[in-house]
C-alpha cells in the first residue's frame, strides 16, 4: 500500500453561477472547514516569508481548542523563510502535500517530497525554501512545548509516509491502521502526528470521548465522520477541528481508502491554569 495521494487546496474562487450551499460549520464542540472554503480570498501572509501565502485552519481559541495552530502553507518557486518560527518555545510538525520542500535544521539539509514529514523541536535553527519549479504546499502544525521534569528536549525527526509502517489496530479484520511519525512511547514529545488509514468498510467502532484536542486533515478518500451529535460527510481536502472531549467515530464507506493527518496533544498533566 504505497500509492498514496495527498489533497492540497485548489485556491481560486467559485464562479458566480455556483450554488452557495456548502458543508462549513462551527459548533461548540467541533468545526468542519471543507475544501471548497480554502479559496484565494481567505489566504493570509506571514512576516519573514517570501512568495508565500497560507490558509489558517486552526488557532488557539479560549473555550474551544487551545493547544495548537495548523496552517496549509503554499510557497511559490524561490520562496521560503530563513526564520519561519518567531516563538522560541514553539515546536513544529511539517507534512508535504505537493511539490518539493528544502528543509534545513541546524547543519542538516533535507528535501521533502509529497508524503515527507519533519518534526522540529523548540528553539531549533531551521529554514524552509522552495528550489523547484512548482509551488510546494505543506501542513504546518505549531504547538508550544511543555517541559517536564527529567525529560530533555525532543530530537528532530525527518521521515516520510512511505518509510513508516502501517500499524493495524486491534480490529480483527485489520481495516484500521496508523502511521506513526513520532514514537508514542517517548515522553519528550507532547504531541503526536499520525496518519490514520481506513480500508473501505473500516470504522472507529465506538465514540471516542477523550481529553486530546484534534486537527484532522483529510488526505484521501471520503467517509462519514461522527462529530459530537452529528454524522458529517467529509472528503479529501477537508479539515476537522475538535475540542477536548468531543465524541468522534468514523465509517469509511468507500469506494476507496480513507486517510487523514491527525494532530493530538499527549503525555502531559492537564494544566491547572495558564501554561508557563
Amino acid at each position: 500500500m504505497t500509492d498514496f495521494t495527498y489533497r492540497a487546496p485548489d485556491g481560486g474562487l467559485p464562479g458566480q453561477t455556483e450554488l452557495h450551499t456548502g458543508r462549513a460549520v462551527f459548533t461548540e464542540a467541533y468545526a468542519v472547514i471543507p475544501r471548497g472554503v480554502m479559496r484565494d480570498i481567505v489566504t493570509s501572509r506571514l512576516p519573514g516569508w517570501s512568495a508565500t501565502r497560507l490558509w489558517v485552519l486552526a488557532r488557539p481559541l479560549s473555550g474551544f481548542a487551545e493547544t495548537f495552530s495548523q496552517y496549509i502553507m503554499e510557497v511559490a518557486p524561490g520562496g521560503g523563510s530563513e526564520k519561519p518560527e518567531p516563538d522560541p518555545e514553539a515546536q513544529a510538525a511539517i507534512f508535504v502535500l505537493s511539490g518539493s520542500l528544502r528543509l534545513t535544521i541546524g547543519a542538516e539539509r533535507h528535501t521533502l517530497a509529497p508524503g515527507g514529514f519533519a518534526y522540529v523541536p523548540p528553539g531549533a535553527d531551521w529554514k524552509v525554501h522552495n528550489d523547484g519549479q512548482e509551488p510546494v504546499r505543506f501542513q504546518w502544525i505549531r504547538k508550544r512545548w511543555q517541559p517536564a521534569e527529567g525529560l530533555g528536549l525532543p530530537e528532530p525527526i525527518v521521515t516520510s509516509d512511505a518509510e513508516q509502517p502501517l500499524k493495524p489496530t486491534s480490529t480483527p479484520d485489520d481495516r484500521w491502521f496508523a502511521t506513526c511519525f513520532i514514537d508514542t512511547d517517548d515522553l519528550r514529545y507532547d504531541m503526536h502526528v499520525n496518519i490514520v488509514t481506513f480500508e473501505p468498510g473500516g470504522v472507529i467502532p465506538f465514540e471516542e470521548t477523550h481529553v486530546m484536542e484534534h486537527g484532522l486533515y483529510v488526505l484521501e478518500g471520503k467517509a462519514v465522520y461522527r462529530l459530537n451529535r452529528d454524522w458529517v460527510e467529509v472528503e479529501a481536502g477537508d479539515f476537522m477541528w475538535l475540542r477536548a472531549f468531543c465524541p468522534q467515530a468514523c465509517y469509511a464507506g468507500g469506494p476507496t481508502r480513507f486517510r487523514y493527518l491527525l494532530y493530538k496533544d499527549v503525555n502531559r498533566h492537564a494544566p491547572l491554569g495558564p501554561v508557563r
